[in-house]
């Protein structure tokens, strides 16, 4: 995006990743219809509803669009799968400059707490009970690689399988054939004999703690970096409370904070 005009919530550059991304907007056959918002404005304003936090009717005017409009392109965007798409592009330009570590990977997992509701993993689980909890993936450098949503009250060991998958679906656009992880680490909730062997089995690394075998203390060692990635996404307001009741909005506004975590470490790492 340059210095443009909304250089000052969207990272310098993000723009023109997501650009190519946005599915063309439908043209009336009858013609006539205001004139429609432009992409750049409302990508705007949605990244500043993730990183304020604030609801879509307290959109600042100097965006200039209502807050029917950008929901409404917000999950056009969704089901196009826009979000997924800009957190890949900008894994591709990651792994352009060797940036991305897959020597080893880190898998867990946090309850998604809800405004006004509960804030405890155990009070959020029980049987027909609603609410969300986020999977996350990252490298041995706490990139996130795969972001995932499910209902909390599902174990954390079921999305183990779903966020491998997710990873190996990904081609490594150099060579050709998708990305495999040498080693996953875990904490003891995937301690299930299945998964290890179904692991074993794609031949990647074990590294999950074992039931009444190995202390709690010494799980921390390789696992710190996703408790930071799990930080750097709270740190996005419109995730740190669950105001929403659909997953599949909770799930846009978790993808592009994840493509703007990897991102933003991108330009550190590379200027």
């Amino acid at each position: 995006m340059g210095r443009g005009t909304w250089s000052w919530i969207v990272p310098d550059g993000l723009w023109d990743i997501a650009k190519p991304l946005i599915p063309p907007l439908r043209v009336r056959s009858q013609g006539g219809g205001t004139r429609d918002t432009p992409d750049e404005t409302v990508f705007a304003a949605i990244v500043y509803v993730l990183v304020s936090g604030c609801a879509w009717r307290a959109l600042p005017p100097c965006f200039g669009i209502s807050k029917s409009t950008a929901h409404r392109r917000l999950m056009i965007w969704s089901r196009a799968g826009v979000w997924r798409w800009l957190h890949e592009a900008v894994l591709d330009r990651i792994d352009e400059c060797g940036i991305r570590d897959l020597s080893r990977t880190v898998l867990d997992s946090a309850p998604a707490r809800a405004k006004g509701g509960r804030t405890h993993r155990s009070e959020t689980r029980g049987p027909g009970q609603g609410g969300f909890q986020d999977a996350l993936l990252s490298d041995a450098n706490g990139l996130p690689l795969v972001v995932g949503v499910s209902a909390a009250n599902t174990h954390d060991s079921q999305a183990l399988k779903s966020m491998v998958a997710g990873l190996q679906s990904r081609h490594d656009p150099h060579r050709g054939w998708p990305y495999k992880p040498r080693k996953l680490h875990a904490d003891k909730a995937y301690d299930v004999p299945e998964l290890r062997k179904w692991l074993r089995g794609k031949r990647i690394g074990v590294r999950i703690a074992r039931k009444g075998i190995e202390s709690s203390e010494r799980l921390g060692r390789p696992r710190w970096v996703i408790e930071r990635t799990m930080s750097w996404l709270t740190g996005y307001r419109r995730l740190n409370h669950r105001y929403e009741r659909h997953p599949r909005r909770y799930l846009a506004f978790l993808g592009l904070a994840a493509a703007i975590c990897c991102y933003k470490r991108l330009i550190r790492l590379t200027t």
